[in-house]
């Protein structure tokens, strides 16, 4: 006599609870254009990679929405590595923006955004470390110092043609795709989320990646 009916049998029996949360879980709801999302008209991604899907986040360090939103992002960033990528493009809206995204770019030259990136937000928004408006660029320097970089090289790119010329891509993205405000999300370039908090914003971008996704392998 064997044991395998019977252990497959309490195998079953042990998924039933999994089997009937999922089968009761209700399924997300059909996008709608125009409510859900924006379809960009000849919009282009900003940076592809072969085989996966961009989503381009459109930020501000000094706009605490971002700020509020960053963990989330984060988190979904981190479950959709294998088939997304995830692009942060800082919003060089002009005034109070430009520093902080002159700060970004040079950050980003200097290899120093995985590790200051979250920092910056909590610099600026939780110990105020750092003031919203009007920074120097040796105190923006003196806060990537604590990060590896070298201060003085770091106002060196920070006021490079390099990073005026990020600045001037990253702004060329944003008018082409309709980005106002932040933060925002672009799917392949086609689609800018709408949504009407951070969770839909995600659930909508989740919909969207899959339907790019599905494209893909059509």
């Amino acid at each position: 006599m064997t044991r395998r009916p019977l252990l497959l049998a309490l195998l079953l029996l042990a998924l039933l609870p999994t089997l009937a949360l999922a089968a009761d879980k209700p399924a997300a709801p059909a996008l709608v254009a125009g409510t859900d999302y924006e379809v960009i008209e000849g919009g282009q991604p900003f940076a592809p990679v072969k085989g996966k899907v961009e989503v381009v986040e459109v930020f501000g360090y000094t706009c605490i929405h971002c700020a509020h939103f960053q963990s989330q992002v984060s988190a979904w960033k981190s479950r959709h590595a294998a088939d997304v990528h995830f692009v942060p493009l800082a919003a060089p809206f002009g005034g109070g923006w430009t520093p902080y995204a002159k700060a970004f770019y040079a950050a980003q030259s200097l290899g120093l955004l995985d590790k200051s990136h979250d920092a910056m937000f909590l610099a600026l928004h939780s110990d105020g470390s750092l003031p919203l408006r009007n920074p120097a660029p040796q105190e923006i320097a003196a806060f990537y110092a604590k990060y590896g970089a070298d201060p003085q090289r770091f106002i060196q790119a920070y006021d490079s043609p390099a990073v005026a010329a990020r600045m001037q891509q990253a702004d060329a993205f944003i008018q082409r795709s309709g980005v106002e405000a932040t933060p925002t999300l672009v799917v392949n370039g086609k689609y800018r989320v709408l949504g009407n908090s951070f969770d839909d914003v995600l659930r909508i971008a989740d919909q969207l990646v899959a339907r790019e996704r599905a494209g893909a392998k059509r």
